[in-house]
């Protein structure tokens, strides 16, 4: 045998060798994380959860595989990591929608946000826009709630009953006063286009749906959501900036596992969590979708969840929105 042949010989060998280690490595480990998305594929909680998914998987050194579990406005994805076993193979992104929300909205809520599950990482959030078609005649607040006076009042769409936009128009309502009338479509794209095409007054919604069309002057922005304006439309102020007091509404996005994992599981979660948030790729795909960044500490994430529950469940009793 020639030194050449017992060389390629030997590297054969040897990459042979290195497949077996790392397949050895990822059996060790238990195989791929799953990451429950409780709603459907190309959603923004599924895009946003893909980007987080990639950069968690390369700082466990380990796949994560996005799993949508979509149905009951979230719950069902939900539930069943909630369920799952706590292993820290099985993660869910949940949302203010599934773990603030739907507490108070649905009668039978099959998991307990608080206690059912343990937060990993704290991922962004959005303030909504409140918009209305580009040749609509309202054009400021003040528009709006001369139109909220009169008899005929004033629509507003929502991507369905108990939703943020939903909620945040009820809210809306509340502190302007007049006549408010909730449309809910089946989900929010139906909406954005009700209000595009004038058959609806207006809606709140993200900025990373409706920024594209304000820039194609098909909407127009009146106001923003949240204590401070978005960074994806930071020309747009705020409706606390234009007088109504304590508005301060922002869709959120945060990684859980199952309640009963291991300490030292979590505490390896978290600070994978961490490094993959820090990522400057993974920040600007997030920023893509309107998200934005807000650093949290392990021991203020579970306070920010209880005061979110409160918050929501005060708008969700008032607006009289319920599901059994």
């Amino acid at each position: 045998m020639t030194f050449r042949t017992t060389m390629r010989t030997l590297l054969a060998a040897g990459v042979l060798l290195a497949g077996a280690v790392a397949q050895a490595q990822a059996q060790d480990k238990g195989g791929p994380i799953k990451m429950v998305v409780p709603f459907g594929a190309g959603t923004t909680t599924d895009t946003v959860s893909r980007v987080v998914g990639e950069a968690l998987g390369k700082a466990l050194q380990q796949p994560v595989i996005v799993d949508n579990r979509a149905g009951a406005g979230g719950s069902t994805g939900s539930d069943l990591v909630a369920k799952s076993a706590p292993d820290g193979r099985t993660l869910v992104m949940g949302t203010v929608g599934t773990h603030a929300i739907n507490a108070a909205l649905f009668s039978k809520l099959p998991y307990d946000p608080m206690r059912d599950f343990a937060p990993v990482a704290f991922v962004g959030y959005t303030p909504t826009l409140l918009v209305v078609a580009a040749d609509s005649p309202i054009k400021s607040l003040k528009d709006l709630a001369q139109a909220a006076a009169r008899p005929q009042g004033v629509t507003f769409a929502s991507a369905g009953n108990g939703t943020s936009g939903h909620l945040a128009g009820e809210l809306l309502a509340q502190r302007l006063g007049g006549k408010m009338i909730h449309v809910p479509f089946k989900e929010g794209a139906m909406a954005l286009t009700g209000v595009i095409a004038s058959q609806v007054d207006f809606m709140f919604y993200h900025p990373a749906a409706v920024m594209p069309q304000i820039k194609a002057g098909k909407l127009r922005a009146l106001g923003a959501s949240g204590a401070v304006r978005s960074a994806a439309a930071s020309d747009v102020p705020t409706l606390m900036e234009q007088g109504i007091a304590d508005f301060d509404l922002v869709a959120w996005f945060m990684l859980y596992a199952p309640a009963a994992t291991p300490a030292a599981t979590l505490a390896q979660l978290r600070t994978a969590g961490a490094t993959a948030l820090a990522q400057p790729e993974v920040m600007a795909k997030l920023r893509e979708q309107g998200i934005e960044s807000r650093p949290m500490k392990p021991d203020e994430m579970q306070p920010f969840n209880k005061t979110e529950l409160g918050k929501w469940a005060g708008l969700v009793k008032r607006s009289g929105a319920q599901v059994d």
